[in-house]
């Protein structure tokens, strides 16, 4: 298995878009992308913890790079690299709804924006065991498959609903044009 120092430089020996950027810049400071990485996570965390702007941060790390893997997965022939990012979207919209009705509470605990942060980086990340994949199977599908003929029901029902008053309104707006030109015909 190998310690995790280990494990972090043989994912920074893999090639990917980020390690092809510390790549870069270790040809370009003569810095080892080992201690580029290192610094920018505890710069990154450090900031986190206590730098302004604090919630954009985490809200770009949880969005930025999760968004250009589901597009570069949107145009990959295998599936599974689709299901897993549509999974984490899923799990990203439910957290995002629960966080904004909890969010004037939970931003006052210290170093609120760092686990948040560490939350979503184990949400999005490249292991079977990952948050994503976890909270989904044992929290939202069981929820989903309870309760998805009453929500359908209830969509259904709303979308009825909608298009009879979307006709309701075409149909008042069509009389209307017609009787407003039917009055500017007898003015002149």
């Amino acid at each position: 298995m190998g310690s995790l120092q280990q494990r972090f430089q043989t994912f920074l020996d893999q090639p990917s878009l980020l390690t092809d950027l510390l790549g870069w810049l270790e040809a370009r400071t003569g810095v080892k992308r080992y201690y580029l990485a290192t610094g920018t996570i505890t710069f990154l965390g450090l900031y986190l913890m206590f730098g302004y702007g604090a919630s954009l941060l985490c809200n770009l790390i949880g969005f930025v790079y999760p968004a250009y893997v589901s597009i570069k997965a949107i145009e990959s022939t295998d599936k599974d690299d689709d299901t897993m990012w549509l999974t984490y979207w899923v799990v990203y919209g439910v957290f995002n709804v629960a966080e904004f009705f909890s969010d004037t509470f939970l931003y006052w605990f210290p170093f609120y924006y760092a686990g948040k942060c560490l939350f979503l980086v184990w949400c999005m990340a490249p292991v079977s065991w990952n948050g994503s994949q976890v909270l989904y199977q044992k929290v939202i599908r069981p929820f989903f498959l309870k309760h998805h003929r009453i929500v359908d029901s209830v969509i259904s029902d709303l979308s009825g609903t909608a298009l009879d008053a979307a006709s309701t309104v075409t149909r008042e707006a069509s009389k209307a044009a017609v009787n407003l030109g039917l009055e500017s015909d007898k003015t002149k």
